[in-house]
């Protein structure tokens, strides 16, 4: 008794799996990317008004207040954090579907 062959037949490419998911996903992405340039936006003028506010205190006490500092450069990690979800470099959304970014090194 011979093997039947065993034949492959192949379908046209279509979407991948990944493409598909990525297909879902991309509207409620692009709602966030919107929602995270708001942020992004917000969060630039309150980086605006540390400074300012930084600048008074280094005017009038020669030196920075400790807890402006803390909160801009966590601000400014923030910033960061929204410029790569919205640049595609991280799939992580940023705060508030995450933690706030630290002020450690």
């Amino acid at each position: 008794m011979e093997a039947a062959p065993l034949l492959i037949t192949l379908k046209e490419p279509t979407l991948t799996t990944t493409a598909v998911v990525l297909a879902r996903k991309l509207p409620m992405r692009a709602l966030l990317m919107f929602l995270m340039c708001l942020a992004f936006q917000l969060a630039a003028w309150v980086l605006i008004v540390i400074a300012l506010l930084q600048l008074g205190f280094a005017t009038f006490s020669d030196e920075p207040n400790p807890r402006l500092k803390s909160l801009g450069r966590s601000v400014g990690r923030y910033i960061g954090q929204i410029a790569a979800f919205v640049s595609f470099s991280t799939e992580a959304a940023p705060f508030p579907f995450s933690d706030w970014p630290t002020t450690e090194a």
